[in-house]
């Protein structure tokens, strides 16, 4: 929900929303996590890289948890990282992400730049949401699990924050005493302790709370080893029979989540929050509009965002006429999802009609970069199901063209680049994401193909960007999804500029100007050594791409140049249909290129070949609502950050060098 878009010619009928300040009242995540695996031999355990794998086995033996099970909720909480003691999105420390959100917020600086306009063709008023500490007693359970440990375990809440010995032995704490507080006994059996995963999950009701463990049990069917972000090599061993005593739940006291009818997989718990269809004031309505898909138009992308808020305050919002809207939202710490806005209907989220019109908007509880963010395990899966059931129910192919970030929307208009947005950034982790999906990202071309696939090594890949917690000073080192692009195969020639920003590229968390991002493609434009140049908003930008340690790999694809005899060819933020496809009474929208083009001798990887399209849909009732389809065609192709769409009639589409 970051940066924004301001359409200059609003049609007849379009709103201008009110500013809301939102309180971000917290950030949230889960209780403990927990697991473990057989203790290292003792040789490995004084070893400097398995210190985490001691310490999970000494808070095992000190609270009486499986060590199994406490590794295996910490993997799906963080994956055993300790993120240089930098709380997660919601508030999370910590490899047992133990959640402290009051903390987390009032040492945090939040940013909200640019314009709210997230329908994306009409002008609205700015909204910058503001920031306020919450008092104690409003902060929910599940976001301050780390003063309960510390209460639990004697240690300063400090110690549990920084120190992951500490952070483990916090988590193991708080199970056993879950674990307790269900009259359970302190099984060194796996099996007995789902009851207890279930209710660490944070979660307030049976379904997530049951999702949550089914995961955490998973985990310890299939076993995992990993090196962390500092270092640690942990390991858990399988357990492929391990079955667990799921009766424990129904002694959890949890509540039971209504049967609303919500489109969700049943892999995941969902409930309704529906966004209001309402009409106010003089013939304004909000906050989304009736539609007919996929029988009127296809549903074609899917678009990831961050709330930039927690939960209470999001929930909110949605159910607030005069705001936006979006499809979903998943919760930070237990992957709770929540259904706003039917897929027939268009949800006003992208910031670029034509991209609301043709998509489903998913909201993910967090913050872009206040601080140093990192995204939870439990929310990454939940989302991950909830993808792959969109996608086949729709046909949304599982790839970066159509599984897009809201970073990657481009703005309708020249006008409404600079505010266009940035989430869900540069700390949302692609290359897993997509494993998660089931369409992991990898080579797929030899050596010298003319197409490459962004790649980089999430954890290793740490470039320097400023303004996380403070505008202009460095954000934590952090691994990330995005390359830094340059002007020349050298790290000290000037970045790469966005002329449609108008200002300086810089390092900025919030800058896209020279960026690139995991899983997507671009055609080669040239190579020096350890250095790739791509073609790049009608440039040639070069990033390092040594043949040891690659940024990017060789891929298949089709691409784009301007057909012969041009010199270059514009670039369209939206594909809407030529003039004369309008019938009467609906207002032929314009048809401006951006600011950027294609200059001839220049490729660019093509998705889609799609028809000009646009949804009239200005007034309360639907009964004027029209989808205009024209006779020309669009390719939608990879041109910067973003994605962009050429005419088909200005392009020669081939195959690209193999």
């Amino acid at each position: 929900m970051r940066g924004s878009a301001t359409d200059p010619t609003p049609a007849p009928g379009h709103r201008r929303l009110r500013r809301t300040a939102v309180p971000l009242a917290s950030v949230a995540l889960l209780l403990p996590l927990l697991g473990s695996a057989p203790a290292p031999d003792p040789a490995a355990a004084d070893s400097a890289t398995h210190r985490l794998q001691q310490a999970f086995a000494g808070a095992a033996a000190e609270y009486h948890v499986p060590q199994s099970v406490l590794l295996a909720v910490s993997y799906l909480q963080s994956r055993w990282d300790r993120h240089a003691g930098a709380p997660s999105v919601t508030g999370g420390y910590g490899p047992m992400h133990l959640t402290d959100a009051r903390t987390a917020i009032a040492t945090a600086e939040h940013f909200a730049e640019g314009t709210e306009d997230a329908r994306g063709d009409t002008a609205r008023a700015a909204l910058h949401p503001s920031v306020e500490v919450p008092a104690e007693s409003a902060v929910p359970a599940r976001l301050r699990t780390l003063p309960k440990a510390a209460e639990l375990t004697g240690l300063p809440a400090e110690e549990l924050r920084t120190d992951p010995a500490a952070n483990v032995a916090g988590g193991a704490a708080l199970l056993a005493a879950a674990q307790k507080e269900l009259g359970e006994p302190l099984s060194a059996d796996p099996a007995q302790w789902y009851g207890a995963v279930a209710r660490f999950s944070g979660a307030d009701d049976t379904a997530t709370a049951a999702r949550y463990a089914d995961d955490v049990y998973d985990v310890l069917r299939t076993g995992e080893e990993r090196t962390t972000d500092d270092g640690q090599l942990v390991t858990l061993a399988a357990q492929p029979r391990l079955t667990a005593d799921t009766a424990q739940l129904r002694r959890a006291g949890l509540r039971t989540l209504p049967a609303d009818g919500t489109e969700c997989p049943r892999s995941v718990s969902c409930e309704s929050v529906p966004a209001p269809y309402a009409e106010f004031g003089d013939n304004d309505y909000g906050n989304h509009d009736l539609g007919d898909r996929p029988a009127s138009q296809s549903i074609r992308y899917i678009v990831i965002h961050d709330t930039e808020g927690a939960w209470d305050g999001v929930m909110k919002l949605i159910q607030d006429p005069t705001y936006v809207s979006w499809n979903y939202t998943i919760r930070s710490t237990d992957g709770l999802i929540a259904q706003h806005v039917k897929a027939k209907d268009v949800a006003w989220h992208a910031g670029n009609w034509y991209v609301n019109a043709k998509s489903i908007g998913i909201e993910h509880e967090g913050f872009l970069a206040s601080p140093d963010a990192w995204y939870t395990e439990a929310m990454y899966r939940s989302s991950a199901r909830l993808v792959r059931y969109l996608a086949r129910t729709y046909g949304i192919p599982l790839d970066r063209q159509h599984i897009l970030g809201h970073d990657n929307v481009p703005g309708p208009t020249a006008s409404s680049v600079p505010g266009m947005h940035t989430d869900p950034g540069p700390y949302w982790d692609w290359r897993h994401y997509f494993r998660l999906l089931g369409q992991p990202l990898r080579r797929t071309a030899g050596p010298h193909s003319g197409v490459l696939t962004i790649l980089p090594d999430y954890a290793s890949n740490q470039p320097v960007y400023t303004g996380c917690t403070t505008r202009g000073e460095p954000c934590a080192a952090h691994g990330s999804s995005e390359v830094r692009l340059y002007t020349d195969h050298d790290v000290t020639a000037p970045l790469i500029k966005d002329i449609g920003l108008k200002t300086d590229p810089t390092d900025g968390v919030n800058d896209l100007s020279s960026r690139v991002s995991t899983g997507q493609s671009y055609a080669v434009a040239d190579r020096w050594g350890d250095w790739t140049a791509i073609w790049y908003l009608g440039q040639k930008a070069w990033f390092r791409n040594p043949v040891k340690d690659p940024t990017a790999v060789p891929a298949r694809g089709l691409v784009v140049r301007p057909r012969d005899g041009l010199a270059s060819v514009p670039v369209y933020g939206r594909a809407y249909p030529e003039k004369e496809a309008y019938p009467a009474g609906v207002p032929a929208q314009s048809v401006v290129p951006l600011p950027y083009t294609i200059p001839a001798g220049q490729k660019y990887v093509a998705g889609d070949e799609v028809p000009g399209e646009y949804y009239y849909a200005v007034t309360f009732t639907p009964d004027s609502h029209r989808v205009v389809a024209g006779q020309d065609l669009y390719y939608e192709i990879q041109y910067g950050h973003r994605i962009a769409f050429v005419r088909a009639a200005d392009v020669t589409l081939e195959a690209a060098a193999r």
